[in-house]
């Protein structure tokens, strides 16, 4: 079997609430995805999504995956789409660095792999963990009582995980934001995830005044050696994220017990083969994990899916639902949320048949 095609496409899809914002007065109105279709020799087809938040949040942007995956397809076209470690050394020779780039193409090779096995792709990551898991919702960054009113009003679908977005410019009002909410709801999963917002100074004081509270902390500054070091100043819970982007800085977490938990953004670190690796040896480290992306539709939150149900739910920490936040779906087999849970899909592959009507034509194909 070959790669024969490559066809990239792009959608925008609006979220529900009109507005997602996070640290840095960073927002965004709606998803600006890119989906790849990888076509083969013997007829099978993959499909993979990378939807980066925005060009100002990591070293990511839809019109870069777009011009990356139209410079990294002639390198792919011939390749064998099973041999995924083969394959990735391929794209990493070809295309120095920009993960996301690699991200749907290794995705769409898994979502093959699937269909030809005639597996779910959860089960050949590792097996299936359980019949489902509960999910979380991120409540974007606004006032302390509007946080909490989106709480209760996501509470009626039955969830109970919640990632707060903090890290603004006032910590106190962080500081406040997430009291709210744990006063409100002391029985919920509740992440303060300050998404690298805050200075040193500003780290310590949210953690020292939210010591008590039964709360997670997530990735309060930019750089790893800040987080390290309020990391060692919190007894809170402590998860780390932007700043592990490979197995290399993870490597040097663990061992430096810099970190309770990993948040793997499978699209942040180049797909499912890499996200699996860093998955892996969490497990072995007895590391926790959060699974989620940057974030995207329906193929991303299949994907998303697949990798969690695929993780030991004695290590599955909490698992996104934010490709809710949009109620434009372009596939069948999408995710579904029943009860604040979530599982991920049993046919072959990924699961998910985009609508081709909805796709349109495509940016561009590469072919032999």
């Amino acid at each position: 079997m070959k790669i024969d095609r490559i066809s990239a496409y792009a959608l925008d899809l609006p979220l529900t609430d009109g507005v997602y914002a996070w640290s840095g007065g960073h927002s965004i109105a709606s998803y600006d995805t890119t989906i790849v279709r990888v076509d083969t020799s013997e007829g099978t087809t993959g499909w993979g999504e990378v939807c980066p938040l925005g060009p100002f949040y990591l070293p990511a942007y839809a019109a870069g995956a777009r011009a990356g995956i139209r410079e990294l397809a002639p390198h792919l076209i011939g390749a064998n789409p099973l041999e995924l470690a083969r394959l990735n050394v391929t794209m990493d020779r070809a295309l120095k660095g920009h993960l996301y780039v690699k991200s749907p193409i290794d995705i769409a090779c898994w979502d093959i792999l699937g269909k030809v096995a005639g597996l779910p792709v959860c089960e050949i990551l590792g097996g299936r963990f359980g019949t489902d898991f509960p999910v979380y919702w991120s409540v974007s960054q606004d006032t302390p009582n509007a946080m909490v009113d989106t709480m209760t009003r996501i509470r009626e679908s039955g969830i109970r995980a919640w990632q707060l977005k903090v890290g603004g410019p006032d910590e106190t009002t962080d500081i406040f934001r997430i009291r709210r909410a744990a006063e409100a709801y002391p029985d919920d999963l509740i992440i303060a995830d300050g998404n690298t917002g805050w200075l040193p100074r500003q780290a310590r004081k949210v953690a020292k005044a939210i010591k008590g509270l039964p709360v997670v902390l997530e990735q309060p500054c930019a750089s790893y050696e800040n987080c390290r070091e309020i990391r060692r100043m919190s007894p809170l819970p402590f998860v780390l994220d932007e700043c592990i982007d490979d197995i290399g800085p993870l490597i040097r977490a663990v061992s430096e017990s810099a970190l309770d938990i990993l948040n793997i953004k499978i699209g942040k670190v180049g797909g499912l083969t890499k996200a699996r690796q860093m998955r892996d040896l969490c497990v072995s480290a007895g590391i926790s994990l959060t699974i989620e992306d940057m974030p995207g539709g329906d193929l991303t939150g299949a994907t998303i899916l697949h990798l969690a149900h695929s993780t030991p739910q004695t290590h599955l920490f909490s698992v996104t639902s934010s490709y809710l936040k949009t109620n434009r779906h372009f596939a069948e087999g999408g995710p579904q949320v029943t009860d604040g849970r979530a599982a991920a899909n049993t046919a072959a592959g990924l699961g998910v048949t985009p609508d081709m009507k909805m796709l349109g034509l495509p940016l561009f194909e590469i072919t032999a």
